[in-house]
């Protein structure tokens, strides 16, 4: 499930002044985001936008009720604010079921300090980019038996898979589409290193081979399914005149952050398939001035198999009630929930720690 539940200073009057107050407080708000998080009980729960007071006190409390464990950052402003003003920022948090999961070890993506680093001598990406305080996070687990729930009585137990989540909520401004794309590779080369780390952990002394750790990529995204963003994720590469680029200098830090194989060209390793395409869901994020999809799961292609998806909310129901943006006394938050279930087929061999060549 990956789920932008919006922020409680971020759910306005000035923002959302179709929807009446009281069904914007988050006192009443929250009840709503948590039966729609427990109806579904998806095995792991990516959320964007949570306030750090509402992660310690709410979500987490009711949330290890029902089985989960959780991590949590705030975006990068956090860490230079005081003590009570930092309970207010959001930031995102991943969820799994403590049943089937096991944490091996958790990661924060920071972008500011990521384009500070590759700068470069870059104004852009020390202006631009460097700024904005969006984050990703990640989380590598292994599966427990429990995961594995198809085993067919008498086969040996299911393999102890090692698999990477990761969540990320990208900066929202559509002026700054050259940000969102390069937080994008910034993104994808550390989630690279990241893999190739961890695959060095699991089989010490043998060559690192990421491919044998199973990537799920989600989150708010901020971009349209046309974006230089979602072109990059869906199909590895991304040329260095793409227009969201907006014909900015950026070439030599982007060298830095992405693999280039032709000079004008920027790859990522990952073979990565979105569960979701506009025919399915039309929109994910619906307010009175803005309907569209920003929200996505990428997931292995090679690895994973959709079986299923939670679909859209019924257009006949947003008329019959005269809902002209989200959020409504019926409708939590200004984004819906993404849900999709996935088969996965181990990469990890069962009984000599061979990888499968799949």
């Amino acid at each position: 499930m990956c789920y932008n539940v919006l922020s409680d200073k971020y759910a306005t009057r000035q923002m959302y002044g179709y929807c009446p107050s009281w069904a914007l407080e988050w006192e009443y708000r929250k009840k709503g985001i948590l039966d729609e998080i427990r109806h579904y009980a998806a095995d792991l729960i990516s959320l964007q936008e949570v306030e750090t007071d509402q992660f310690y006190n709410f979500f987490l409390p009711e949330l290890k009720m029902e089985g989960y464990e959780g991590i949590f950052s705030p975006k990068s402003r956090a860490k230079t604010m005081a003590e009570n003003d930092r309970k207010y920022v959001d930031g995102c948090a991943i969820f799994y079921r403590a049943a089937k999961f096991t944490k091996v070890k958790e990661y924060l993506v920071e972008f500011n300090q990521l384009a500070m680093a590759n700068a470069e001598g870059s104004d852009n990406m020390l202006n631009r980019v460097m700024p904005k305080d969006n984050i990703g996070l990640a989380v590598l687990l292994r599966t427990k038996e429990a995961a594995w729930d198809n085993g067919l009585p008498g086969e040996p137990a299911q393999v102890s898979q090692p698999i990477l989540v990761c969540t990320a909520h990208l900066h929202w401004d559509p002026e700054f589409c050259d940000v969102k794309l390069i937080q994008t590779m910034m993104l994808s080369q550390e989630l690279k290193n990241i893999l190739e780390q961890a695959s060095q952990s699991f089989r010490p002394g043998h060559k690192p081979d990421a491919s044998q750790i199973q990537l799920l990529l989600c989150g708010d995204f901020n971009s349209l399914p046309d974006s230089g963003v979602i072109e990059f994720l869906t199909s590895g590469k991304v040329s260095a005149s793409h227009r969201d680029f907006k014909d900015l200098a950026y070439k030599s830090c982007l060298q830095k952050i992405a693999f280039c194989e032709k000079s004008n060209e920027f790859l990522h390793p990952f073979k990565l398939a979105s569960a979701y395409s506009e025919d399915i869901m039309p929109y994910t994020n619906y307010t009175f001035d803005f309907k569209g999809i920003i929200d996505y799961i990428f997931y292995s292609k090679q690895t994973m198999i959709p079986l299923g998806l939670l679909g859209p909310l019924s257009s006949d129901w947003f008329r019959d009630h005269k809902v002209v943006g989200c959020p409504h006394p019926h409708v939590p938050s200004d984004h819906f929930p993404l849900l999709v279930e996935l088969e996965m087929q181990p990469t990890v061999g069962t009984s000599n720690g061979m990888i499968s060549r799949r």
